[in-house]
């Protein structure tokens, strides 16, 4: 027998009768009354969780309550609205991500830029892959002039993982970037973008067109004829897509085909005045060129006689200074080699023709450098020149 036990026994010999009964009654029950207040217990902390589940599921019913309705009003461009409702639904839930970020919208609907910031600043340190965020603070960036960090959150709106039904934001955010390039002439950079634009751009004639359009304004004359020759293929009588095509291929010196898409423009819409003036220089340089092919020789050397008659009047209205020791000046040339450029003559040594022309083509370009970039048959014929250059 243990030391406990009998001390215990010794104890329960020294009480009295009564109270040796109570006690023993007290044993026999103290495992029960245990039970009993581990049971009561376990109600009590089951009642007050449930209790504290109730009141935030009711916290939770009541935030997304706010939200709901923020959506529909930020949807709706009802920003002052929206603002309100979304720092309701955050007095419920002031961590919810979403909560935050559609007040950060709104908040730019309202254009509170800088509070807005703030906001977006914050979710972007928790998730800074997120391509909204990254989005929005790239459209504050560019409001802000800062086009350096601008340049870097569009990277990364492009770049980030959207939801599936958002991927056409991904589009958006590359297409502000581009506006944005092109804004700040970073054209080589704006060409990268638009070639990778392109690379995912579907064959709608919408999407091509503005494509083209961007194409053109990057000088990438080659991307842009063939963006609008996809948007043709769906839309063949539009004539917004036929001028820039026009355009386009006059840029890239392809005359020919300049000339059937901007006569197409002009015939679809006579008010369309810039592809007017573009045929018409086009039309000139087709007509003017003495060595397009199946050009008559008759044909050939009547062109050779007014280009250089034209030339000549160019030189007069605008003289070309003489380089110290250079030999003889361009109007002297003009005017020593002008008896022998007639029909007849040309007839009689074909070699003139190469002659008479190399001096065209050298004042073309001269004058062009003194007193700017022709007009008219002038323009034609430094056109003419471009496209033989090293020919």
């Amino acid at each position: 027998m243990s030391e406990t036990t009998a001390a215990l026994e010794e104890r329960e010999d020294a009480m009295p009768v009564g109270v040796l009964d109570h006690y023993r009654l007290y044993l026999r029950q103290r495992p029960v009354m245990l039970a009993l207040f581990s049971v009561l217990a376990v109600v009590f902390f089951s009642t007050v969780g449930g209790l504290s589940r109730v009141y935030y599921a009711q916290r939770q019913a009541l935030g997304n309550r706010w939200f709901t309705r923020g959506v529909a009003d930020l949807n709706a461009n009802r920003f002052d609205a929206a603002v309100t409702e979304f720092r309701a639904a955050l007095l419920y839930s002031r961590d919810d991500y979403s909560y935050q970020l559609n007040l950060a919208e709104a908040l730019i609907g309202m254009r509170h830029t800088g509070e807005a910031s703030t906001y977006l600043l914050n979710l972007w340190d928790r998730e800074p892959e997120d391509g909204l965020v990254n989005l929005e603070l790239a459209r504050i960036a560019t409001q802000q002039a800062q086009t350096d960090q601008a340049v870097r959150y569009y990277h990364n709106a492009v770049y980030a993982v959207w939801p599936a039904d958002q991927e056409e934001k991904r589009r958006d955010a590359r297409l502000e970037l581009i506006e944005l390039l092109l804004h700040n002439r970073a054209v080589a950079q704006a060409q990268a973008e638009l070639i990778a634009l392109a690379a995912n751009m579907g064959d709608n004639p919408a999407q091509q067109q503005r494509l083209g359009d961007l194409f053109l304004r990057a000088e990438d004359y080659e991307h842009a004829l063939a963006a609008y020759r996809i948007a043709l293929k769906s839309d063949r009588h539009n004539p917004a897509v036929m001028s820039g095509a026009g355009y386009a291929a006059f840029q890239l010196g392809r005359y020919p085909q300049a000339q059937r898409y901007l006569q197409a423009a002009v015939a679809s819409d006579p008010k369309d005045t810039q592809s007017a003036e573009r045929l018409m220089i086009t039309e000139m340089v087709l007509q003017m060129d003495p060595y397009r092919r199946q050009t008559s020789v008759a044909e050939r050397n009547r062109t050779v006689v007014a280009a250089f008659e034209a030339a000549g009047q160019r030189l007069k209205a605008c003289p070309v200074p003489n380089a110290p020791g250079s030999g003889p000046s361009m109007s002297e040339n003009w005017t020593t080699l002008k008896p022998k450029i007639t029909a007849l003559e040309l007839r009689r040594n074909p070699d003139l023709v190469d002659s008479a022309m190399d001096l065209v083509f050298r004042i073309e370009r001269q004058t062009s450098l003194v007193c700017g970039t022709p007009t008219g048959t002038d323009l034609a014929l430094l056109l003419i020149a471009k496209l033989h250059e090293g020919s």
